[in-house]
């Protein structure tokens, strides 16, 4: 019940001193003391009767008051029968300590308040359990094969108020009633889950967004799409499982709501688990094609199954003009049981290759994606330009059709995912993609595939969990720098940069970061002294001691590109 309710009942003979602006907050008890501490006897959410005992003067009852406040009472009744009124310092403290202050008339017995609000809850804590039995019920009969998740949301919006979102790893909506969910706010719910869920914290997941708070509970893929449960590492699992986000705060919520929510978890798991069965065909598609590719078929043969792959990926406009590959693995760093990569990263890639300009029950039915060994494989259709308006074809060569196909680009992969990754791969994961340039036959498949391969090497180089690389970037001197054995690549960079860093340590001196500062300058005193916001004579005692220390003289191209590299890879 609320303290709204009170007021409104006539026999209690209640008053209203102070709050008027907190009467919707829940009542979940009734408490009478005289003491002047009795936290120990308080859980939230009780109305407090009082007759004063406790106060000898005013200096009592700031304490007094900040206890309630602290332990997060419902309201204070205070009786008259004692004092006759109640004091002006109790009316103040409540005020400004936000509760909710009554005056009970000497008429009325605090038994007869006592007796009302605890039959009221009681009625009210039965009738909800009846209704979230039947609700149960309903959920249960009315489950995916009705309709998708959907249904479930919708059914949790008018029978319990409850606004329900369904994500998936990335904060992308797969479901959703009445208004979609930003999507800012889907990334950052997306990224707090998976960094809970890492910490092996049991769902659900309390997070505030905006102002906002949600209860995030996480929707196990137990289906055909799982991961085997002997090898089925929290590492991995939370890289593909989707969350039901719900906008209110579940700490408060009975065990038989949050059983209910829990069973709405299940009926998206099952709608989860038919979507993995029709995406299995497209997986297959692509195993295919790629193993074709790999043991070097002919293209007449290759050309053939993509024949019969186009149709499944792109219904009614025939045969795709343009092809991508796109490569991704998963690996982790951390000891222990590594978990399979290639599976994760499967699972992963065809989430982030999702066109959001899609529509329909699934966004991701033109992506096929393979996998083998820890390396994620996908085959990616690209639509060609529309026909001129007078219906002729577009024209120009087969490369001006290449541009200006819908090809993917690496950076822009990864724009709205590298958040809340990052977050489900933590300190001990790394995700790393290369894309390959458009071709438009099966002869040029096989080449695609090792120029993403090339291409996710490249990525490789780069630090952060989640990195990303495209063709464009194989024709620059970064191609080589994968290639390069780690332990040359430790020698190299330690017999350059360690003298500055060491320096940089004791002295504060920030000599990589003026190294730095100064190449990417070209060595112009003038531009590099402005950008570090240095005197040019600083800048060039800066310079002399970098020379001093390494031996390299930074006026030769020899040594400004032994600096470069080392510093790209460090």
């Amino acid at each position: 019940m609320r303290l709204r309710a009170l007021l409104d009942t006539e026999v209690l003979g209640l008053r209203l001193l102070g709050g008027e602006d907190e009467l919707d907050r829940s009542v979940r008890g009734v408490m009478t003391t005289d003491l002047r501490d009795p936290s120990r006897y308080l859980s939230g959410g009780e109305l407090v009767l009082t007759g004063l005992a406790w106060r000898r003067d005013a200096s009592d009852t700031e304490p007094f008051v900040r206890i309630l406040a602290n332990a997060g009472v419902a309201g204070l009744a205070a009786g008259e029968a004692e004092l006759g009124a109640v004091p002006d310092d109790l009316v103040e403290a409540c005020l400004r300590h936000r509760l909710p202050l009554f005056a009970v008339d000497e008429t009325v017995a605090f038994a007869t308040i006592t007796e009302h609000v605890v039959r009221q809850v009681s009625g009210e804590r039965a009738g909800d359990l009846a209704a979230v039995v039947d609700r149960h019920r309903r959920l249960m009969t009315s489950g995916p094969a009705g309709g998708g998740p959907e249904v479930v949301l919708d059914l949790l919006t008018s029978d319990l108020d409850l606004r329900a979102w369904v994500l998936s790893p990335t904060g992308r909506q797969i479901a959703g009633a009445g208004e979609p969910l930003p999507p800012r706010v889907g990334a950052e719910l997306a990224g707090r889950h998976l960094a809970a869920t890492r910490t092996g914290r049991p769902g659900p997941h309390r997070a505030e967004v905006e102002g906002t708070a949600y209860s995030l509970f996480p929707i196990r893929n137990t289906g055909r799409g799982a991961l085997p449960a002997p090898s089925r590492d929290v590492r991995e699992s939370v890289l593909s499982d989707w969350l039901l986000a719900v906008a209110a705060d579940s700490g408060d919520w009975p065990a038989a709501r949050l059983d209910l929510l829990q069973g709405v978890t299940q009926l998206i798991a099952v709608e989860r688990d038919r979507r993995d069965a029709a995406r299995a065909v497209r997986r297959r598609l692509a195993q295919e094609v790629l193993e074709l590719v790999q043991t070097g078929a002919a293209p007449a043969e290759i050309a053939a199954r993509l024949r019969v792959a186009a149709p499944v990926l792109l219904p009614g406009l025939g045969a795709a003009p343009h092809w991508q590959v796109v490569v991704a693995r998963v690996e982790w760093s951390a000891e222990g049981t590594e978990p399979a990569g290639g599976q994760a990263a499967q699972a992963l890639l065809e989430e982030i290759l999702v066109d959001p300009a899609v529509t329909g029950p699934d966004s991701a039915d033109r992506i096929a994606v393979a996998h083998t060994g820890e390396e994620a494989i996908a085959l990616v259709p690209l639509t060609a330009l529309p026909p001129a308006a007078d219906g002729s074809e577009a024209s120009g060569d087969s490369e001006d059709r290449e541009h200006h196909a819908t090809a993917l680009h690496a950076d822009a992969l990864l724009d709205t995912v590298r958040a809340p990754l990052s977050a489900g791969l933590a300190d001990d994961g790394r995700l790393t993609l290369g894309v390959s340039a458009a071709v438009h036959s099966a002869e040029g498949l096989r080449g695609a595939l090792e120029e993403a391969r090339h291409a996710r090497r490249v990525a490789a180089a780069r630090p952060g969990p989640v990195c990303a690389a495209g063709h464009h970037e194989l024709a620059s001197h970064v191609l080589l720098l994968p290639f390069v054995p780690d332990d040359v690549r430790r020698a190299f960079t330690a017999r350059l940069l360690d003298p500055l860093r060491d320096y940089d340590r004791r002295h504060r001196a920030e000599l990589i970061e003026t190294l730095e500062a100064f190449l990417d300058c070209d060595g112009s005193w003038t531009r590099c002294a402005a950008r570090l916001h240095l005197h040019v004579n600083t800048l060039r005692y800066r310079v002399g001691r970098i020379e001093q220390l390494t031996g390299r003289d930074l006026s030769r191209l020899e040594d400004k590109l032994d600096f470069f590299l080392a510093l790209r890879m460090s």
